[in-house]
């Protein structure tokens, strides 16, 4: 290599790390020092006077004290964890279920049918975005309060108006899951449907499949990566939301496990237990994680 060549070698080289230091300065900083932290939390003890955390920042010294308070808390006599862990499973399955049933319409017509108006229906899709989550969920107790529009509304009609939606119903909670991540289903289903090659379709059309053969036979197993990414856009941050159950009911019978987490973190003594639940939930949720990366590089392989 000549001397040019190694000038011009170094000056590339210096220049993507100066393009990646930032980077990894936020993410040094905003992720990996404060898992570290959860991790001495966890780790760590308890003052039993003052009923605070003692982080132990030496792993060669961390405790497994918390972890067997958590394994007792979930399987032992008494446990607590298993009733909300099972509740959010099956809420995060409904709640998704319901957001893919409705998103994948909508993105389908915006995408073929939308037309010269495809802009603006855009824009009301992303208009969610810029009103943050917890306004959108205090619009949403609004609605559903004694005196809301709900039942207002369900009265005009002559059907049952005072039902107390907020009252602890399961029902209010995965609606809310579903009206909170809407959005990002949507909007991940739309920008792969719109890049399906209209050659395609086509080509199904003119060997004789009929519309709706065309769309369960070809533009269905076409958007499978979509609905896979949709999925699990959706899944993975309802299994660790506190905040909508938190607002729309905050009642025992529809706990979830990121409400257990932060009552563990809010009661003195036990924010090393909520830390290694946090991290027992982190492990489960890197499972379908890492899950759809492998699918998402085999299928590039193969479609290469």
């Amino acid at each position: 290599m000549s001397a040019i060549e190694t000038t011009r070698h170094r000056r590339n080289r210096g220049l993507w790390i100066g393009l990646a230091l930032p980077g990894a300065i936020w993410l040094l900083v905003l992720f990996v020092a404060p898992f570290y932290v959860m991790l001495s939390v966890a780790g760590g003890g308890v003052n039993e006077f003052f009923q605070t955390v003692v982080p132990v920042w030496n792993p060669l010294h961390w405790s497994s004290w918390n972890l067997s308070a958590v394994w007792h808390d979930i399987f032992g006599p008494g446990a607590f964890i298993g009733a909300p862990a099972l509740r959010t499973l099956v809420y995060t399955a409904i709640a998704t279920a319901i957001s893919l049933g409705i998103a994948y319409p909508v993105a389908y017509f915006v995408s073929r049918y939308a037309g010269p108006r495809k802009t603006l229906f855009l824009v009301l899709l992303i208009a969610p975005f810029w009103v943050s989550y917890m306004m959108r969920m205090l619009a949403w107790i609004d609605l559903l309060q004694q005196g809301g529009f709900v039942n207002s509304t369900l009265s005009f009609f002559g059907l049952p108006g005072n039902t107390d939606w907020l009252g602890g119903k399961s029902v209010t909670v995965i609606l809310g899951l579903v009206y909170g991540y809407i959005p990002y289903v949507i909007l991940v289903l739309y920008a792969f449907l719109d890049r399906i090659d209209q050659s395609m379709l086509e080509a199904a059309r003119d060997l004789g499949l009929s519309k709706w053969r065309t769309f369960w036979h070809v533009t269905i197993p076409l958007s499978k990566p979509a609905l896979i990414a949709g999925t699990f856009i959706t899944a993975l941050p309802m299994l660790g939301d506190y905040y909508t159950n938190q607002l729309l009911s905050g009642a025992p019978g529809t706990t979830m496990i990121g409400n257990a987490i932060e009552g563990q973190l809010d009661s003195p003594g036990e924010v090393g237990q909520g830390a290694v639940l946090s991290l027992m939930l982190l492990v489960v949720l890197l499972i379908p994680m890492i899950y759809y990366v492998v699918s998402t590089a085999r299928a590039s392989m193969e479609n290469a």
